[in-house]
C-alpha cells in the first residue's frame, strides 16, 4: 500500500526570476550554465591537444543550434505528430515545451559531422571524443530542470524517497526519474573527463562517444520501466512491443556506443598532431626561427 507519509512533498516554482513579461526559468538556466560549463570543458581540451582557439565559436553555435532544433524537431515527429500535423504553427513555439533528447542527439550527431568537414578537416571522431564529455554534464543539468518544472516522472512508489508532485496535483509519491537520470549522467561524465584527463581516451577513436552512449542510453532505456507514459500513443507500443517510444530510439544508440568501444579499443592509439599554439598567434618556437632569420 503506498503512503506518503515519508516521502519529499515537491512544489518548487519553476521560475526562478519574474521581471514584467520576461521570465527566467530554472530549465532555461540549466541548459545556459551546461552549455556555459560544457565550452569552457572543451577549450580546455582544445588547449590541451594544441588546437585552434578560432574553431570554437563555430563549433558552439553548430552545437546549440542543433541541440535546440533537433530536440523540437524530434519531440514533434516522435510523439506527438498527430497533434503537429494539424498545428504547424505550434512547432517553433519552443518556450511552450517539449524536448526529445533522442532528437537532439541526432542533430548533434549529423552537426558534428558537417562541422569536421567544413571547419576543422579532422576525423569527425575528433571532436565527438570531447563533445560528448561536456555533453554528459548538460544532460545531467537539464534533468534537473525537469525536476524544477515537476515534469517526466515516475509511477507512484512506495520507496521512502518518492517525491509527491504537489504542482502537478499528485497526492502520492513517485519515482523522482529526473533525479535517477541525472545522477546516471553526472556518473558519466566524471567517468569521461578521468578517461580522458587521467588515461588519454583520446588516443583511441571513438573510445569515449562510444562510452557515452552506452553510459547515457542504457540508463535511460532501463528507467523508462518506472517513468510514466509522456503521451497516449505509447499505450499501443507497450502493449505490442513492452517498450516505449523512448526506449526503442534508445537500443540503436546502445548497439552503435558498444561498437564504438569495440572498434576503439582494436585499434592502436591515434595522436592528432596541431600546431603547438592554442590561438592563431605563432608559437614560441617559431617565433625564435623568425628572429634567427632576420638576424
Amino acid at each position: 500500500m503506498l503512503s506518503s507519509l515519508t516521502a519529499i512533498y515537491w512544489n518548487a516554482d519553476p521560475v526562478l526570476i519574474s521581471l514584467g513579461p520576461l521570465a527566467v526559468r530554472w530549465y532555461g538556466l540549466a541548459f545556459a550554465i551546461g552549455f556555459w560549463i560544457g565550452y569552457n570543458i572543451v577549450a580546455r581540451m582544445f588547449k590541451h591537444e594544441g588546437a585552434p582557439e578560432r574553431w570554437l565559436g563555430s563549433l558552439l553555435a553548430y552545437v546549440v543550434i542543433a541541440t535546440l532544433l533537433g530536440a523540437r524537431l524530434g519531440h514533434v515527429f516522435f510523439y506527438e505528430w498527430d497533434y503537429y500535423s494539424i498545428h504547424p504553427e505550434k512547432i517553433l513555439m519552443i518556450w511552450e515545451g517539449g524536448l526529445a533528447s533522442h532528437g537532439g542527439t541526432i542533430a548533434i550527431i549529423l552537426a558534428l559531422f558537417l562541422w569536421s568537414w567544413i571547419v576543422s578537416h579532422k576525423p569527425a571522431s575528433w571532436v565527438f571524443d570531447k563533445m560528448v564529455v561536456a555533453t554528459a554534464l548538460v544532460a545531467g543539468l537539464i534533468r534537473l530542470g525537469n525536476l524544477m518544472n515537476s515534469e517526466i516522472y515516475g509511477a507512484y512508489t512506495d520507496l521512502p524517497w518518492g517525491f509527491v508532485f504537489l504542482r502537478n496535483g499528485e497526492t502520492l509519491p513517485a519515482h523522482p526519474t529526473q533525479l535517477y537520470e541525472a545522477g546516471c549522467y553526472l556518473l558519466l561524465f566524471i567517468l569521461l573527463m578521468w578517461m580522458y584527463w587521467k588515461r588519454n581516451a583520446e588516443e583511441r577513436p571513438w573510445l569515449l562517444t562510444g562510452v557515452f552512449f552506452i553510459g547515457i542510453f542504457l540508463p535511460r532505456f532501463l528507467i523508462e520501466y518506472v517513468k510514466n507514459v509522456q503521451v497516449a500513443s505509447e499505450y499501443r507500443l507497450i502493449e505490442t512491443y513492452g517498450m516505449n517510444i523512448g526506449q526503442m530510439l534508445s537500443i540503436p544508440f546502445i548497439i552503435l556506443g558498444v561498437v564504438l568501444v569495440i572498434v576503439a579499443l582494436s585499434k592502436p592509439k591515434v595522436h592528432f598532431d596541431f600546431p603547438n599554439r592554442y590561438a592563431d598567434e605563432p608559437s614560441a618556437s617559431s617565433k625564435s626561427v623568425n628572429k634567427k632569420g632576420e638576424k
